[in-house]
């Protein structure tokens, strides 16, 4: 009887211990820091390499490759481009455009700065981010922003792409 349990319990880890590594998880995070003295805007989105490389294959070069020591020439430019179609800021009701500052490789994460700059004061935010929506249905993305001592955050996902956060002085 022992004999049997045992063996139940070994396919029931073996099954659960599958199933966890089919599933995977689908976030990118994107600080949003207001920096009163430069008036501006200070982005950073991290974002995994691999997600992030199967969609630029599949909207502008299935040759793309995103990797620190063999990256495609191209794949600043069909970043910044993809970057600019899906994330969108408006500060204080008005539309505004960011600045791509650059990127770096960080493990399994690319890392993208950007800044949206003449930010003379912080009262509301409005983040666009539809960040690999339109590759993975389960796609979240995570917003923070900081002003001064006030943190705000956002999770904006399929259906629900566009946030509003309020900072009052």
């Amino acid at each position: 009887m022992n004999k049997i349990k045992l063996v139940f319990l070994s396919i029931l880890i073996i099954g659960l211990c599958s199933f966890t590594l089919v599933h995977k998880f689908y976030v990118s995070v994107t600080q949003v820091e207001y920096i009163e003295s430069q008036k501006s805007l200070q982005i950073i989105s991290r974002i995994f390499v691999d997600d992030l490389e199967d969609l630029l294959r599949e909207r502008y070069d299935e040759r793309i490759r995103l990797d620190k020591n063999r990256e495609t020439p191209t794949a600043d430019k069909y970043l910044r481009t993809y970057l600019s179609k899906k994330m969108v800021f408006e500060v204080n009701g008005q539309p505004v455009t960011f600045s791509y500052i650059g990127k770096e490789y960080e493990d399994e994460l690319m890392i993208c700065y950007l800044e949206i700059e003449n930010v003379t004061t912080l009262k509301t935010i409005e983040v666009t981010n539809q960040l690999l929506l339109d590759l993975f249905d389960e796609q979240q993305n995570i917003i923070h922003v900081k002003s001064g001592n006030k943190r705000k955050s956002l999770i904006l996902e399929a259906g629900r792409d566009v946030g509003v956060l309020k900072f009052s002085k």
